[in-house]
Formats: C-alpha cells, sequence, structure tokens
C-alpha cells in the first residue's frame, strides 16, 4: 500500500501489547498507555525517542516533491 501512494518506508517499529517470559512462560499485557507517557523516563522511552530522531533525520534528507501540489495545465488548440 506504501508502494501505491508513494510513502518511503524506512523500517518498522513494532509495539508488542503481549509479551510471554521465555524462562516461565508467565504473560505480560501493558495498560494500553504509550510507553513515552506512562515512564517518559524509562530506558525504552529513550529508545523510542532514538528511534524517531533516527527517522526524521532520514526523512530530511529525502528529496521533495512538490509537483503533485500545482494544478496540471492543459493547452488545447481548437
Amino acid at each position: 500500500m506504501f508502494e501505491k501512494v508513494e510513502v518511503p518506508v524506512l523500517g518498522v517499529v513494532e509495539n508488542m501489547s503481549l509479551h510471554i517470559c521465555s524462562e516461565c512462560g508467565h504473560e505480560e499485557t501493558d495498560s494500553g498507555k504509550p510507553t513515552v507517557v506512562a515512564e517518559p523516563d524509562s530506558r525504552i522511552s529513550q529508545i523510542y525517542r532514538e528511534i524517531a530522531r533516527r527517522a526524521a533525520a532520514k526523512l530530511s534528507l529525502k528529496a521533495r516533491s512538490y509537483a503533485q501540489k500545482f494544478p496540471k495545465i492543459v493547452i488545447q488548440n481548437n
């Protein structure tokens, strides 16, 4: 879908809502609040912020096309 609408994809950040411990099989779910809101000073929040910074830096280097913002001009000779 992103290719069809020409949206560049830099990568995927997956937010798991369920974690199953590989040692004991215990299941944990989050509270539904974004980590950066619930625990803004945590290590995981720092990681998400770094991902966002890197994505923004890569996007800032992409060439911008304003061609779609202008109307198409058609000249017809009758």
